[in-house]
């Protein structure tokens, strides 16, 4: 173990290839921790996969047209979002239905427009993510995402939390709540295409969700949860990149494998909603309850 971990680090300094990975896979994990945060407060998980996979035919349309894959894959996602907003709107049929039926149309399209294409070869890897094969124009494109995901939270911070919370109230305070909303679909659809090469679309829905989940779970706080899960997406990128160099792993794999054992460990032992607390919660109470009885007879 100690070996491999010192074999990792070596190769660290010796290939450029591996030291962009590791750079691209630290932007991933804090972009995709924070945006994620907002993802499962506003109990938007459904949606957030809806996009991901939603953005497929923009990028396979912009592969065939050699324009920058950022711009159509936001452009489809954006549509994704607002047609799943209209449906849901203009119908009795509730959101997740109308979620359900957009995001697998936009999926069968992609892979229609896939199989036009003459070389599905970086496709493949957007599928299923490629890190250890990123350029220097993909580094650029994350720093970039990265920056407007910071600026976003930063200067929209109040308006986030009000409307994560409790959306009633941010109405009656006046808060455009639409605009906010299409705004973090926006951002979401960004930090999607930003993390395709890193783990894929099938795979990234797990990097916005599971370290969000994980923070949310070791506070109640939205400022620390953010950090935390910031924190957990880096620790997760940078130890399945180095599980994925080591033993040959599938990058996008390994890096959400690492994220769902920190989630599974954080279930179990963390002390506000970890599942040791709560038993051993559980059985004070009974305890307490049945010393009260006793006491009482």
């Amino acid at each position: 173990m100690l070996n491999s971990i010192t074999e990792f680090i070596t190769a660290l300094g010796k290939y450029d290839f591996l030291q962009s990975a590791l750079l691209t896979a630290v932007m991933v994990g804090v972009m995709s921790g924070i945006i994620g945060s907002f993802i499962i407060l506003r109990g938007m998980s459904l949606m957030g996969d809806a996009i991901s996979h939603a953005v497929l035919p923009g990028v396979a349309i912009a592969y065939m047209l050699g324009i920058n894959i950022l711009l159509g894959a936001s452009v489809f996602g954006i549509l994704a979002a607002i047609l799943i907003g209209f449906v849901a709107s203009h119908s009795k049929i509730k959101t997740d239905t109308s979620i359900g039926i957009v995001f697998s149309a936009f999926y069968a399209l992609g892979f229609i427009l896939i199989s036009m294409a003459e070389s599905t070869t970086n496709l493949h890897h957007i599928l299923f993510g490629n890190i250890l094969a990123v350029s220097d124009s993909d580094i650029m494109t994350t720093a970039v995402v990265l920056a407007l995901v910071i600026l976003f939270v930063s200067i929209f911070y109040k308006e986030l939390l009000v409307t994560s919370f409790d959306e009633t109230y941010a109405k009656t305070y006046g808060l455009k709540t639409q605009v906010i909303h299409y705004a973090l679909m926006l951002v979401l659809t960004l930090v999607t295409v930003s993390a395709l090469q890193t783990v894929g679309i099938i795979l990234v829905v797990a990097m916005l969700i599971t370290p969000a989940a994980t923070s949310f779970l070791w506070t109640d706080r939205l400022s620390i949860m953010l950090y935390l899960s910031a924190g957990v997406g880096v620790v997760s990128s940078v130890t399945g990149l180095y599980l994925s160099y080591t033993f040959n792993w599938a990058s996008g794999p390994a890096i959400v494998l690492v994220a769902a054992m920190l989630f599974a460990v954080s279930f179990v032992v963390s002390p506000k909603q970890g599942f040791l607390f709560k038993k051993r919660t559980r059985k004070t109470e009974v305890e307490e309850g049945l010393k009260y009885e006793t006491n009482i007879d």
